[in-house]
């Protein structure tokens, strides 16, 4: 068989596509956001096997995306199909931390995040507590 097909995204690979979504969302990537995908990979437990290479892989697939009209849309499609349900409120922590990480949050992250929460089913009370967490986490 000569027909390939494309490496399908591991649930840390959503992982990583959400959090670099969230960096993107203000156009405007930022240092100390990249440093919180970074640490986050390199430091939480459901990133032990990640081959960090894929990051750039997984980020220019997001880029790629978000240059089409209908590409958030399709980010979430990949993200419903291959996010474990488990790991849909690790997903929005991670997200929540990344946008908290330059220690402002610009309208176009809100939306996201919001975007997010209704896409991953977030209890609205949990996703006040995870957002609570990482306002805590990132207070200088």
């Amino acid at each position: 068989m000569t027909e390939q097909t494309p490496h399908p995204m591991t649930p840390q690979d959503c992982l990583v596509a959400l959090m670099v979504a969230i960096s993107a969302s203000d156009e405007n990537i930022r240092t100390a956001e990249l440093v919180k995908i970074q640490s986050a990979v390199n430091m939480l437990p459901v990133f032990a096997d990640y081959d960090i290479d894929r990051i750039n892989t997984v980020s220019q697939t997001v880029f790629d995306l978000f240059e089409q009209e209908d590409g958030l849309d399709a980010l979430f499609g990949l993200i419903r199909d291959n996010l474990p349900e488990r790991l849909f409120e690790t997903a929005y922590a991670l997200a929540c931390d990344v946008a908290a990480a330059d220690g402002t949050l610009a309208e176009s992250e809100l939306r996201l995040l919001e975007e997010m929460r209704y896409e991953l089913n977030i209890d609205r009370l949990h996703a006040a507590a995870i957002e609570r967490g990482a306002r805590a986490r990132h207070m200088v």
